[in-house]
């Protein structure tokens, strides 16, 4: 039998890592972060122990690749979801509809996320999160950033801001009031993307059962 290829065994590689970052995931999101192990993603992802650690250095580092991983696929499904959109400014709305709908629907897995990148760890740069970065940026290019490496970053500090907010445990914020200050922020339709309630089809998804213009008038009503 002649040997594998370097392709061939890079893209082995690279299955064997996302199998690694979609255990980790389901698992987070099922038992929480402490009580899921690196034994434990191993098992689920059908992979040696000693792999886990080979590809990443710690729990912490692994669930935050994770994310950025499920993030990343997220937004790309939202922005590639038929009718693509040519306008950047759908494209932005479905940006933020996507992250703040992944919020809604895995509250355990994004606090988690949002706590470890408080911790000592601080924010960890791999793949998984220069994949998302690179999609987030060409949003705010194609939204019509002028300058785009002051407005990347800041449209990344309120996604996270906004997560933060929807989860606060004890005092969370409502989405369709997060979503509406964004797109007040970015002076976006509240029709674009999918609004609460429902909304034109190739959006992202529905957020809560709130009305479609509740942000929209809450917004006027406050100024």
């Amino acid at each position: 039998m002649s040997p594998r290829s370097a392709s061939v065994n890079e893209e082995l590689r690279r299955r064997s890592r996302d199998r690694i970052l979609a255990a980790t995931v389901d698992l987070v999101s099922e038992r929480g972060y402490e009580a899921t192990t690196l034994g434990d993603i191993a098992e689920r992802a059908g992979s040696a122990r000693g792999l886990v650690s080979y590809y990443f250095p710690g729990k912490r580092q692994l669930l935050q690749s994770a994310v950025h991983r499920l993030m990343h696929r997220t937004l790309e499904a939202a922005l590639e979801r038929e009718p693509r959109p040519e306008d950047g400014r759908e494209r932005l709305a479905r940006a933020i509809d996507a992250i703040l709908g992944l919020a809604e629907e895995r509250p355990v897995l994004m606090r988690t996320h949002m706590a470890g990148i408080l911790q000592a760890e601080g924010f960890v740069r791999c793949p998984e999160q220069q994949r998302l970065a690179t999609l987030l940026r060409d949003t705010v290019e194609r939204y019509g950033s002028e300058d785009v490496e002051t407005d990347y970053p800041l449209l990344r500090a309120l996604l996270m801001g906004a997560v933060f907010a929807l989860l606060l445990p004890g005092a969370p914020m409502p989405a369709a009031r997060l979503r509406a200050e964004l797109f007040q922020r970015y002076g976006l339709d509240w029709e674009l993307g999918v609004p609460p309630g429902g909304g034109p089809p190739g959006g992202t998804r529905a957020i809560g059962p709130s009305p479609a213009r509740v942000g929209r008038q809450s917004s006027k009503s406050s100024k």
